[in-house]
């Protein structure tokens, strides 16, 4: 199977929400070979589709063009599951056309900053910025991600650091004015790793609101990691120094996802999978020096919590519902609703 546009796997998501059957499709991050094999390895076990997204922040780090080829390895290797290519934050046309110039099947803009990703903006540039990527995106059949209000914390040097949660019906003027294809909103979440240091109070109210006004339009829940107490214990345990931190509890997002959300971010879970592991194999062998040494066991590990993802996300087993629609196919659908 091809690259998939991500909207082919929100629909089935959405599809299955409709059926008062709801799962989300889990967004994983990368920024290296290891990380999308151990992303794989976990889609093959559980039978899930994959959104492989890669942020500027991983763009810069290891170039578009590295990843791209890395990604269009694991299709050719991976031909039964659907796999979309999401440019994760960007943060202007330019680097929309970038990612979709190497084939990238799908792209944020998050208007909610500034093109330096830090300052937050206002309504009315965040739907012009956000009007003119869907316009130029759905030419080309790719799925478009926007974002609506700000969340806490900041990851990749992405974030204003304070939240504004969206407004209901705000988000309805956003959609209608915009055409995008998914939402991401804003209820409480957090990038980064030290997300809370109490358990979050997530605004459940906002989703459902949000997904019974606009019913055709697939909700996105950014900031999501759990941060499992026992990878920072590895961590710490193996050397580091993490302080005590909170994420999103899985109970939380199970919730969310029975209310509408149809994708859920995750990239601070799998940073800490793959730094203990690291640390653990340096500490127990400090006589290693081969790298796959201590990046298979990374990898297996960042496999583990990504198959913990899928199973609690409830995407497992949802690879046959995912239709394999093409750009070219796409293209004449926004064509049509034009």
């Amino acid at each position: 199977m091809p690259l998939v546009p991500m909207r082919a796997i929100l629909q089935a998501s959405y599809d299955a929400y409709k059926r008062k059957e709801p799962f989300a499709a889990g967004a994983y991050n990368v920024n290296n070979m290891e990380q999308i094999q151990g992303i794989m390895l976990a889609a093959n076990k559980t039978r899930s589709p994959a959104i492989i997204q890669a942020s500027r922040g991983a763009l810069k780090y290891a170039d578009m063009n590295y990843l791209k080829h890395l990604i269009l390895a694991a299709v050719e290797l991976n031909p039964g599951i659907p796999i979309a290519m999401h440019l994760d934050h960007g943060n202007s046309l330019d680097t929309v056309k970038k990612a979709i110039g190497l084939g990238f099947t799908s792209v944020m803009i998050d208007g909610s900053l500034m093109e330096d990703g830090k300052t937050a903006s206002d309504y009315e540039y965040n739907v012009k910025v956000t009007k003119e990527v869907v316009g130029y995106a759905h030419g080309f059949g790719v799925t478009v991600e926007g974002e609506l209000g700000t969340l806490g914390g900041i990851e990749d040097g992405v974030g204003s650091g304070k939240i504004h949660l969206t407004d209901p019906d705000q988000a309805v003027d956003f959609v209608k004015k915009t055409g995008v294809d998914a939402l991401a909103v804003a209820i409480g979440t957090s990038h980064g790793a030290y997300k809370f240091k109490e358990e979050p109070k997530i605004a459940f109210d906002i989703i459902e609101k949000i997904r019974n006004n606009i019913p055709d339009v697939f909700l996105v829940s950014h900031g999501s990691s759990s941060v499992p107490p026992e990878l920072v214990d590895t961590i710490n345990k193996y050397g580091g120094n993490m302080k005590k931190t909170m994420g999103v509890p899985l109970e939380s997002l199970k919730k969310a996802i029975k209310l509408g959300i149809n994708k859920i971010n995750v990239d601070t879970d799998g940073r800490l999978a793959v730094t203990g592991a690291i640390r653990k194999c340096f500490a127990e062998n400090p006589d290693k020096f081969d790298p796959r040494e201590y990046l298979g066991p990374a990898r297996d590990a960042l496999a583990k919590v990504i198959e913990e993802r899928m199973n609690a996300f409830g995407t497992a087993g949802h690879v046959k519902d995912v239709k394999p629609v093409t750009l070219e196919e796409m293209k004449r659908v926004y064509r049509s609703r034009e």
